[in-house]
């Protein structure tokens, strides 16, 4: 019988989910060079403002830790599937478990707000933002 089918062994399906998971890994990572793509080119809006500019970049750092904390959930998982995928036998019942699994572990208000904090302090997160509303502060816009 197919391994895509409702009868799929748990490692056919568990490698199903690791292929679904890294796929939308790396689409958060290209979404977050996005954001900072869009970010530079903000710099050369010379109408707005450079405290409204300056909002924006700050809102734009917080969009962006958004979606690196959704990646790293997703990277979480990716992880726990590698390890069943080691242990076959370990898989049976544990697959397509991504949001369960999240939801009998999601923090609170506090949890979800410092996670937002730590992945706006990761270096490949903040790296450009404090530059850039360094460059319009320095420029005086």
């Amino acid at each position: 019988m197919s391994e895509t089918g409702a009868h799929a062994s748990p490692a056919g399906a568990l490698q199903q989910e690791w292929l679904l998971l890294q796929s939308q890994h790396e689409s958060y990572e290209l979404w977050a060079l996005g954001i900072k793509l869009f970010a530079v080119c903000l710099l050369g809006w010379a109408a707005m403002p450079g405290m409204q500019l300056a909002a924006l970049l700050l809102l734009l750092w917080v969009v962006e830790a958004v979606l690196k904390t959704f990646q790293s959930r997703l990277g979480e998982r990716l992880l726990r599937v590698e390890a069943l995928l080691r242990d076959p036998d370990a898989g049976a019942g544990l697959v397509m478990q991504l949001h369960s699994d999240w939801q009998a572990a999601r923090p609170g208000l506090a949890g979800l707000l410092g996670a937002y904090a730590r992945a706006a302090c990761r270096p490949t997160v903040a790296l450009p933002y404090p530059l850039l509303i360094g460059l319009v502060g320095a420029a005086g816009v």
